[in-house]
């Protein structure tokens, strides 16, 4: 968190806090923190409110078990607002869906974020029976070739098959990409910031 100090006094004690999922941007729910909210989510690494209705400190899934595994907590520009990236297990909502503002407001480039984490948790755990663990044990040159094979698949897709052959064959690569960057100890975001930096220069 940066150093400013947050305003509680401005909200009564309180100060909304907005969560956004920490991988794909998606804003997940909006909830209120005092001092020692903020305090409980800092030790214990799991989000955690103050209840309004309840009057009491409320961890995220201390029922349900669908809880945020906090990231990263910032304040805003007036020091009154919190934007806590965190890591949900399961969905945020008690209706069930991903967001308390909807299914459908997810960054659809989001889950690019969402796969680049699952591809560094299969290089690092290796589960048995995962085809990205597969990849990953076969070695670095046997990843390269099948980056080599789905481009020329997604290249003769473009000239000679339609648009969801072409869509199928662009989400192969995309992702035999992610397992070779990985590999080599490279996220897809820093393939995100090249593109950034030279857009911007």
């Amino acid at each position: 968190m940066n150093e400013t100090t947050p305003d509680f006094a401005k909200g009564d004690g309180l100060v909304p806090a907005i969560v956004q999922h920490a991988h794909s941007g998606e804003v997940l729910m909006l909830g209120y923190m005092d001092e020692a909210a903020l305090a409980k989510t800092r030790a214990s690494g799991l989000v955690t409110f103050f209840s309004r209705s309840k009057q009491r400190l409320w961890t995220k899934g201390e029922t349900s078990g669908d809880s945020l595994a906090l990231v990263d907590i910032r304040l805003d520009c007036d020091a009154d607002t919190f934007l806590v990236r965190a890591i949900p297990a399961g969905p945020t909502c008690h209706t069930g869906t991903s967001s308390c503002f909807g299914g459908d407001v997810k960054p659809s480039l989001g889950f690019l974020g969402e796969l680049d984490a699952l591809v560094a948790s299969r290089h690092t755990e290796r589960p048995d029976g995962s085809y990205t663990t597969k990849l990953f044990e076969g070695g670095i040159r046997r990843m390269a070739q099948k980056v080599g094979e789905e481009g020329v698949e997604t290249a003769l897709a473009a000239v000679a098959e339609g648009n969801d052959a072409l869509i199928g064959e662009a989400a192969d690569l995309v992702f035999h990409l992610m397992v070779v960057l990985r590999a080599r100890g490279i996220g897809f975001d820093a393939v995100a910031a090249k593109l950034a930096a030279r857009h911007a220069g």
